[in-house]
């Protein structure tokens, strides 16, 4: 009767006494930090700054990977399959959400696969134009496209919510566009300077420097409102555009399975980092908004964006092929 008692005792307590002394050890080495886009985008901008904070904070490096590949999916799968122990952390972007509504054969589930830790930021799609386009605003530019259809645009990959912002801004505005998918933000932004293509759809972070510099013009922004640093620039909505309000963000993710006491620690940690002028002032100088929530207020964020974004890929009929 002991022994029973005792192998029920073990088999109820040992994993929780394991996961107990794994999260009160963590941090013990490096931490990596996967961006699953390359260096120059929103979401390593952003990711930078935080994992510097958090070396401090721990005495730990923080190393931040760029594994990018199939629209940031390389880099996401890599966590979802990664151990869960702390050591492994994804910053994603709500691309994650459009993913499993466009790709049959994708190795990972945003809403099973990963614990939100929580929200970064949360910043506009912006639509930018090369001065060589001879276009200074949305008006301006779907008369153009009216008389040239075709214009081709850049994002940062298909089926991301930039693509998707310019396809539901083509439709609402009656105009076709050609899309030209890139392999990140910055890889967009370089041809976008070099007038190799006039016209992108892209996050504010690798933006903002060349519009301040006046190399190129910024016609609208997703967001309901005109964000800190952008304040001469019109929403779409405000441009003509009725509707099209849509809101990125990025966002951390640890592993499934992941002890709760390292999610925890690493969410107050943030948080706090999130917090500090230094950082919030390199974040709005990038027209990130700082967020910092719980992991249940960004988890609601993400199964939200994942019903919503299904929807609005089925209207556009938007694939990838």
């Amino acid at each position: 009767m002991h022994t029973s008692l005792l192998r029920v005792f073990v088999a109820l307590f040992l994993p929780l006494a394991t996961s107990l002394a794994l999260a009160q050890a963590w941090p013990s080495k490096p931490i990596r930090w996967i961006v699953p886009f390359p260096a120059g985008g929103s979401t390593d901008i952003a990711t930078r700054p935080v994992a510097e904070r958090l070396r401090q904070v721990f005495g730990q490096a923080g190393i931040v990977e760029n594994r990018t590949g199939a629209a940031g999916n390389i880099g996401m799968e890599y966590v979802a399959k990664s151990a869960p122990d702390g050591y492994t952390i994804l910053v994603g972007t709500d691309g994650m959400t459009t993913a499993p509504h466009l790709y049959s054969n994708l190795g990972f589930d945003p809403r099973k696969d990963f614990l939100p830790v929580t929200q970064l930021s949360r910043q506009p799609v912006l639509l930018a134009a090369h001065p060589s386009l001879g276009v200074g605003s949305v008006a301006e530019l779907v008369a153009l496209a009216k008389r040239k259809p075709g214009i081709a645009y850049a994002t940062s990959g298909a089926g991301s919510p930039q693509h998707i912002v310019a396809e539901w801004f083509a439709s609402i505005a009656g105009i076709a566009l050609t899309h030209v998918p890139y392999k990140g933000g910055g890889q967009a932004i370089t041809d976008l300077l070099g007038g190799q293509v006039q016209l992108a759809s892209l996050g504010s972070s690798p933006l903002i420097p060349h519009y301040r510099a006046g190399k190129v013009k910024l016609l609208a922004q997703s967001t309901r409102v005109r964000v800190s640093g952008l304040e001469q620039v019109p929403t779409y909505e405000q441009a003509g555009i009725k509707n099209l309000v849509v809101e990125q963000w990025l966002g951390v993710f640890l592993p499934a399975g992941t002890p709760k006491e390292i999610l925890t620690r690493l969410n107050v940690e943030i948080v706090k980092a999130l917090s500090d002028p230094a950082i919030r002032a390199n974040y709005l100088q990038a027209a990130l908004e700082p967020v910092g929530n719980t992991p249940e207020q960004f988890t609601k964020v993400v199964r939200d964006d994942y019903e919503r974004y299904g929807l609005l890929l089925r209207d556009l009929k938007i694939k990838i092929d």
